[in-house]
């Protein structure tokens, strides 16, 4: 039987929970993640077997419900619950600096303490971004989906609960390796890349470690294929960089009309200089002036 246990996840108020927990179902990968009894789940990969945490938004702390193949996992799945939403941000420090820019300020005094939604696996993220290459969000979790059924760990029966739709384990690096080039339904070039970085991944090639996030940007983007969007989203929402920034992003160009920021890329930037260090946080608030499933709550 699998071992279950409730924590109570702390964090420096304020949290704004709508597109933290939005983004996170919104771009949910099947098999993988869930929005399920209220709250946002997802399998891990974890070092005594498989896990599954289930995190709930509360006005004082952030409910975790682990379920685990070995006990002696749950401080490691805590620490990547904590990781996924961004609980060890200081939203004090971000919204003071972010208030500070007339466009923003009014953004921020609306909805205070937007988080980034993270990655618990970087290896994981930087093949969903990959995945995530000029299509849609619908497109992406079918592409990740289908890797996810043809080439992830499938969990043990049972083991996520009644009425649950998680399966799987995101398939690693190296089982990644095994894939047909005729089972992706995209197009050549990203089938390369997709190839190429996978394969990087599982020979060490390319290491994408929070700890060594410079070493990390330059052997990601030394790879064919891979551009300063895929660069930065790694960054961003796997790595911890909280100045990672997404000026060629299709939701960034849209928020910065509608806003009279500055439209071409190199602009943006120049005018997002004011943001360091928190251009990551400043791409929430971006985001979140646009009507998109990633700033609603799940129902």
């Amino acid at each position: 039987m699998p071992h279950a246990e409730e924590r109570t996840l702390g964090f420096t108020a304020p949290l704004r929970a709508d597109n933290l927990f939005g983004h996170l179902v919104a771009t949910a990968v099947p098999g993988v993640e869930e929005w399920h009894d209220g709250a946002y789940r997802r399998s891990l990969d974890l070092p005594g077997g498989p896990g599954v945490v289930a995190l709930q938004p509360g006005a004082d702390g952030i409910r975790a419900v682990l379920t685990l193949t070995d006990p002696a996992d749950a401080d490691r799945a805590t620490t990547l619950a904590r990781r996924i939403l961004d609980l060890d941000a200081d939203p004090v420090a971000v919204d003071a600096t972010l208030r500070a820019d007339p466009v923003l300020a009014p953004l921020v005094d609306a909805a205070p303490g937007r988080r980034v939604p993270g990655s618990p696996d970087p290896d994981e993220f930087a093949v969903r971004a990959v995945l995530g290459q000029q299509v849609s969000t619908a497109a992406a979790r079918t592409h990740a989906g289908r890797l996810v059924r043809g080439h992830g760990t499938p969990l043990p029966e049972g083991f996520a609960g009644a009425g649950s739709t998680l399966t799987h384990l995101f398939p690693s690096a190296a089982a990644l390796t095994a894939v047909d080039p005729d089972e992706l339904g995209m197009p050549r070039t990203r089938k390369r890349t997709l190839l190429t970085l996978v394969q990087a991944l599982a020979d060490g090639d390319v290491v994408l470690d929070p700890a060594g996030v410079p070493a990390a940007r330059a052997a990601l983007g030394a790879l064919p294929g891979i551009g300063p969007w895929t660069v930065d989203s790694v960054a961003m929402r796997a790595l911890g960089d909280p100045d990672a920034f997404l000026p060629s992003d299709l939701g960034i160009r849209v928020a910065a009309e509608r806003l009279g920021l500055p439209g071409r890329d190199r602009d943006l930037v120049a005018r997002a200089e004011a943001w360091r260090p928190y251009r990551a946080y400043a791409t929430q608030y971006l985001w979140a002036a646009l009507d998109h499933a990633v700033n609603v709550m799940p129902g």
